[in-house]
């Protein structure tokens, strides 16, 4: 579903890519109207904003709206906004209460003497089945196809269901049993990074975005993808067009340098940095890797990072796009049209350098003076004026972006600082899918259960 925009700002414009054409908005444009604080805001900002300028209808979007977030500046942001994800993702268990929601809607419009085929999700809506898996052989090499076997025949009617919707409504798919956990299935097949659709005659491209019916849907801002978990509710109201409501949030850099030592593991990382991050607290609150730190994680191990960001309270773990996301894209089978509009709408700039005196290593022998704490900088893709431009500004190349606060890691000293947890007892699973710490005792699978709990 397109929105109709008001464009007050007129920030509306062409960008050409091969030989399509896309409507977008471009944030530079905002300069124009006075606003020249664009280098100074956060990328995960960014992308908010370009949401209100696309989703400004006078109604739930105003230009104070837009106004109050790209004048943004740290610790003075309670203006309330509308966020309006681009899709929704779902699990068969919140999943199957939306379809049958839908479903009834439809038939109180039949009864009403309505059209019931206009009820449709505004907004795509992707359902991965994966909450229904059990265990019942392992260790075998038949053990995948009896599995699923079974699983079948125990969830046969909503599975019924389900295929049903995928039929009946629009904008509404269904990945199969069997496939992946909807985290993974969002990384690696249903995430676009920047999402096209058609507008009336033209296309419309914009940020990809998406709310999602479990908490770990952050594992997703590894490509540079804005959302985060929602209850089923907020999700189906998604679904139908109401947006959410949410003040501008505060947003925390956390600046990576360095890189993995040999044995160390993303695992050693992640149990680092959610240390750090529960210390320092950022429970609501946006977290936006960066540093030159970033050139050295992959995108799986980007996505354990912002996997735990429910774990550290944050509302996102957000990782900016760049050369990386492009090669995920590419390794996961992406059309080629698609990575060219990502590689188009959010150039890659080259890498920002940063003295020593920016702010302070917890892992450095002896830390230098902290940084005053009302200049605290994060910094993000400021060669991006905005994330759907051509263009790059060389001026802002040279800005950092100002946040609340900064946080400092040296990623190849993260295994040191994760070293109680690695010294924990080895893990072993059993075959009810539970985790117990392995002993030299053989105690029935209840009774060691029982015992390692807490």
């Amino acid at each position: 579903m397109a929105i109709p925009a008001g464009n007050s700002f007129d920030t509306r414009d062409k960008l050409n890519v091969g030989a399509q054409s896309f409507d977008i908005h471009r944030l530079e444009k905002l300069e124009k109207h006075g606003i020249n604080t664009l280098a100074k805001l956060p990328f995960s900002l960014r992308i908010l904003l370009e949401n209100l300028l696309r989703c400004e209808d006078g109604r739930f979007v105003h230009a104070e709206d837009i106004r109050a977030l790209a004048t943004w500046t740290p610790n003075n942001a309670q203006k309330e906004i509308a966020f309006m994800p681009a899709r929704v993702l779902l699990q068969d268990f919140t999943g199957v209460p939306a379809v049958v929601d839908l479903a009834t809607m439809r038939e109180a419009v039949k009864r009403m003497g309505g059209n019931p085929a206009r009820i449709n999700p505004l907004f795509p809506a992707e359902l991965v089945i994966d909450h229904s898996v059990q265990v019942d052989k392992f260790g075998d090499a038949n053990a995948f196809g009896l599995n699923a076997e079974l699983e079948f025949q125990r969830n046969v009617e909503r599975y019924a269901f389900l295929r049903w919707g995928q039929t009946a409504f629009k904008n509404f798919k269904v990945v199969p049993p069997d496939t992946g956990i909807c985290h993974q299935v969002n990384l690696e097949y249903l995430a676009r990074v920047v999402c096209s659709v058609p507008s009336g005659n033209r296309m419309e491209a914009y940020p990809d975005s998406v709310v999602g019916t479990d908490s770990h849907t952050t594992m997703v801002n590894a490509l540079g993808v804005f959302g985060w978990g929602v209850g089923g509710i907020e999700a189906e109201a998604a679904m139908l067009g109401q947006p959410s409501s949410m003040l501008i949030p505060e947003v925390v850099g956390f600046r990576l340098h360095g890189k993995l030592r040999e044995g160390a593991t993303a695992t050693d990382l992640v149990l680092t940095v959610t240390e750090m991050l529960r210390k320092k607290g950022v429970v609501g609150k946006f977290v936006e890797f960066y540093g030159t730190g970033l050139s050295t994680l992959s995108v799986p191990d980007r996505a354990t990072i912002a996997n735990m960001a429910p774990e550290y309270g944050a509302t996102m773990g957000f990782f900016p796009v760049d050369s990386e996301t492009l090669a995920y894209l590419q390794f996961t089978g992406r059309a080629h049209e698609q990575i060219a509009l990502v590689e188009a709408s959010a150039p890659i700039p080259p890498p920002i350098q940063f003295s020593a005196t920016n702010s302070s290593s917890i892992s450095a022998p002896s830390s230098p003076p902290s940084p005053d704490p009302s200049a605290h900088k994060i910094a993000s893709r400021c060669a991006m004026q905005n994330p759907l431009s051509p263009k790059s500004s060389k001026a802002c190349r040279r800005n950092m972006c100002k946040s609340a606060t900064t946080v400092t890691l040296s990623i190849s000293r993260a295994a040191r600082s994760s070293s109680p947890q690695s010294q924990a007892a080895p893990i072993r699973r059993t075959h009810r899918s539970c985790w117990v710490p392995a002993c030299s005792q053989k105690k029935p699978w209840n009774a060691a259960c029982k015992s390692n709990r807490g």
